[in-house]
């Protein structure tokens, strides 16, 4: 996915409508000739059709590398119950052929299997090829020896380029076909995408650019899966390719063929988390309305990005600075919870479109405004005459309209929001009106830890806290500018570390005639850099998200005679997108570097110097990481004597597995930056020093009118990331543990714990004539009710507060029927109440519950 202005619903209603209206004489040459792949997967303008069936798709985005094979049943079965019909997910080139022609398929890497344990759940797969997917996936998923070939430009009619991508390409549809994953062979692959996005970047490419996307098409074409290809965000992608709509709102998109389907590839149900920015969130009432509006103008198939966006372990992160969690805001959280309401409220929503399927994919429409930004599109069955209505208020402000539709009822409709009508005569769902739980989930402190005892180095049952030793790591090699290799220029770390590293050592000598104080400026074009003169620490920039490098200036005395300058530049995820990105430049490539004299005058420019360069650190290559590597050199410290505020620190500690099932994460405040490991998986990169813009979280949020990052944020002043996931098959069953910290700035981990996710209180709010279901998770039970109120209660979860209307047995008939169950539903009704006069307010029940084990 990739950054886009959202686009008014309002700007593009009367095209659309044009559109919609052709549609019916469309069908009839589509039906008449569709547009066929196979004999199990066909579409045309109206739907997908499977083995004969006219089908609404429901897809959700679920990377396979962002979490772990041990999660992937759970997280399917979740995708599943939400109403889902099919997983999508992007194919990464970077993981998949690290090294050219050495492929690496084990692990979470094992594509395959995932497709196969969603054919097993009994839904669909979409497969992205691309192979570049953005993604916020460092470099977009290119592998950094693709760069490095001779002669190369990527994404563009170049034959280096398009002879290693076809090579890719073919290698994972085999893998595909000699598992029979595409439907033509039974399987549950039922869309394939080449390429990504490219239409929004390719006007700098020329007609370089054209030709490349038609030879993607005719490639794509020529692999033979037997299943439709898509490209997103391709306005002129050529035939047979579907062209797609990503982002916020698709409900103007409108597909370059009139035979093929309307495909929403992207609905972005969140957005991704940076360091040093706020949380974004985006309400469930806002997504399930971009979804209600795309069906009720036609739309076919919808994803959302992401369902589950789980965890950039290891250095995948992009950007620069995208954090290690890829939380997105997704309906199944980080940890893959149930971020409720909004998994709740989708399921509803595709339950409700379901509920119309068969129209929508065979019928005829009429639309009719009702009054400004008021309309209702109905559906007809040309052969039983059976409608399906969606009413849609599409003005961002103002007070619920109500809507008579004469014999079809009268309908509150408040501003923003698509009602659905079974039959067009009985509201069966509104998309700001949620009826779903929420889940208030809160993280433990886990008392089973094992600690490291510093006497006998023997495990033991101890206290929260945990014991560590530490290790420095080595640089006096780099500090006396001893590399692995030289060049007389500043080179590209990218580059030249081929992504092993986030970490590039230039080193460089220069002599002066006399011991002077000078400046020293260095120009980079990276993201942290460490400034080091004559083996002394001279200081650290380090850069902030949206900063196209930065230039470091700070005092240096050089002493008369030799002199080494050791720079060591730190990336923080390679960027992912946009027009050429690939070629931008990395670390401090080019400079340059400066001594300037107290005139302003430069003494001498560095920058072609002869420079020595050593990739990583030391205790990367031997590798500390690894808890049972004898290279270590460990070290013990006496009580409340560990360094701590030291740069450039390795931290080790044992510990015992939490108990129970819930997820598993380790709370790192009071670390400053760098990465960390359990028994030798990479969690990823850390920051928690790092802190969130304290502004604009203030408020509540309202979810009318188009949404972007900026809008209802949360975390606002505190760590951009605090706790990080340990995924539970990292850790051992009955055996110690080992958490592995290397410290690049200077942090203390003393403070340092393990914690379980757990749900501790959920909530339900909904309205009179729907059913309220309240649930707490892993196996809790509901042991009591804190707050019920059927009537006009205000407030949200945990701060509601009684209206002015009430029903007096509230509590004892939401206490009957949920009290001691994991699970229970409610009729919110005077029949379950009682009779309760409220006016002319539609009343509704608000609970909070209390969840333990």
């Amino acid at each position: 996915m990739a950054s886009l202005g959202s686009t008014s619903t309002r700007t593009h209603e009367i095209l659309i409508l044009i559109a919609m209206s052709l549609a019916p004489l469309l069908a009839l040459c589509s039906e008449a000739a569709p547009a066929t792949t196979d004999n199990n997967v066909s579409y045309d303008a109206k739907s997908f059709i499977i083995n004969g069936e006219r089908r609404l798709i429901f897809s959700g985005s679920i990377h396979y590398p962002r979490s772990t094979e041990q999660m992937w049943p759970d997280l399917i079965q979740k995708a599943k119950e939400g109403g889902l019909d099919a997983i999508e997910t992007y194919i990464f080139w970077d993981r998949h052929e690290p090294v050219r022609r050495h492929y690496d398929f084990s692990g979470n890497l094992d594509f395959v299997k995932f497709f196969k344990i969603v054919q097993e759940a009994g839904l669909y797969g979409v497969l992205r090829i691309g192979p570049y997917v953005c993604a916020e996936w460092s470099y977009g998923g290119f592998p950094l020896w693709l760069k490095n070939m001779p002669g190369i430009q990527l994404r563009t009619n170049n034959e280096i380029y398009k002879n290693e991508m076809q090579t890719f390409v073919t290698k994972i549809v085999n893998m595909c076909k000699e598992a029979k994953l595409f439907a033509s062979q039974g399987g549950p692959i039922i869309i394939a995408q080449i390429e990504n996005e490219y239409g929004n970047i390719m006007g700098p490419y020329g007609e370089a650019g054209k030709a490349y996307i038609n030879w993607c098409a005719q490639m794509a074409v020529s692999q033979n899966t037997g299943v439709p290809w898509i490209m997103c965000q391709q306005n002129d992608a050529p035939q047979p390719m579907i062209n797609t709509c990503n982002g916020y709102y698709c409900d103007w998109f409108t597909p370059n063929n009139p035979n093929s389907p309307k495909m929403f590839t992207e609905n972005w149900v969140g957005w991704f988390k940076k360091w040093g920015e706020r949380d974004p969130h985006r309400t469930a009432e806002d997504v399930a309305y971009s979804v209600a509006r795309f069906f009720q103008r036609g739309g076919v198939f919808n994803n959302y990005y992401m369902y589950h966006g789980g965890t950039n372990f290891g250095r995948t992160a992009g950007g620069p600075y995208i954090a290690t969690s890829y939380d997105y805001d997704a309906p199944l959280d980080e940890y893959g919870n149930l971020n409720q309401p909004k998994w709740g409220h989708l399921k509803r929503l595709h339950e409700a479109i379901k509920v119309g399927e068969k129209i929508l994919t065979t019928g005829n429409w009429t639309g009719k405004e009702i009054v400004p930004g008021v309309n209702l599109t109905t559906y007809t069955d040309g052969v039983t005459g059976q409608r399906f209505c969606f009413l849609s208020n599409t003005n961002n402000s103002g007070d619920p309209i109500t809507v008579d539709l004469q014999n079809d009822g009268v309908y509150w409709l408040p501003a923003w929001s698509v009602s659905i009508l079974d039959g067009c005569n009985k509201e069966i769902y509104n998309t700001a009106k949620v009826n779903s739980q929420t889940s208030l989930y809160v993280k433990k402190q886990s008392s089973q830890h094992h600690s490291y005892n510093k006497h006998n180095h023997n495990n033991h049952r101890g206290n929260d806290k945990l014991t560590w030793l530490w290790a420095p790591e080595y640089i006096k090699d780099t500090l006396q500018g001893k590399g692995r290799f030289r060049a007389s220029q500043l080179l590209d770390q990218k580059l030249t570390t081929s992504d092993f590293s986030d970490y590039l050592w230039y080193m460089t000598t220069v002599a002066v005639n006399k011991t002077q104080s000078l400046t020293l400026s260095v120009k980079t074009a990276g993201h942290v850099l460490h400034v080091y003169v004559n083996k002394k620490y001279v200081g650290s920039h380090l850069g902030t998200a949206g900063q196209l490098g930065f230039t470091f200036e700070s005092p240096a005395v050089l002493s008369r005679g030799e002199n080494t300058i050791t720079l060591l530049s730190a990336t923080v995820g390679l960027p992912n997108y946009g027009a050429f990105y690939d070629s931008g430049p990395t670390g401090i490539v080019g400079g340059p570097v400066l001594l300037i004299r107290n005139d302003n005058s430069t003494l001498n420019d560095l920058s072609f110097n002869q420079w020595s360069y050593k990739v990583g650190l030391n205790g990367e290559a031997k590798p500390f990481f690894y808890p049972t590597t004898s290279r270590a050199p460990w070290r013990t410290s006496k009580s409340n004597e560990l360094p701590t505020g030291r740069r450039m620190t390795w931290y080790k500690a044992n510990f015992q597995t939490p108990s129970g099932v819930d997820p598993v994460v380790v709370d790192l405040l009071g670390m400053g930056k760098g990465h960390a490991w359990v028994n030798g998986h990479s969690l990823g990169r850390i920051w928690p020093s790092v802190l969130a813009d304290p502004n604009g979280c203030g408020g509540d949020c309202d979810y009318r009118g188009d949404y972007n990052p900026g809008k209802c944020p949360t975390n606002c002043g505190n760590s951009s990331q605090r706790w990080y996931h340990v995924p539970r098959s990292f850790l051992n069953v009955g055996k110690t543990n080992t958490l592995i910290l290397f410290e690049e700035l200077g942090g203390n981990p003393q403070g340092v714990s393990f914690q379980t996710v757990s749900v501790e209180t959920v909530c339900g709010n909904a309205y009179e004539g729907s059913m309220l279901e309240l649930s707490c998770h892993g196996g809790k039970t509901i042991s009591g009710i804190d707050f019920a109120s059927f009537g006009n209660p205000v407030g949200k979860c945990g701060s509601f507060s009684k209206g002015s209307c009430e029903s007096k047995v509230s509590i004892s008939e939401v206490e009957k029927a949920c009290v001691g169950k994991e699970a229970c539903t409610i009729v919110v009704s005077d029949g379950t109440f009682g009779s309760t006069s409220c006016g002319n307010v539609t009343k509704r029940l608000a609970v909070q519950a209390s969840c333990e084990n």
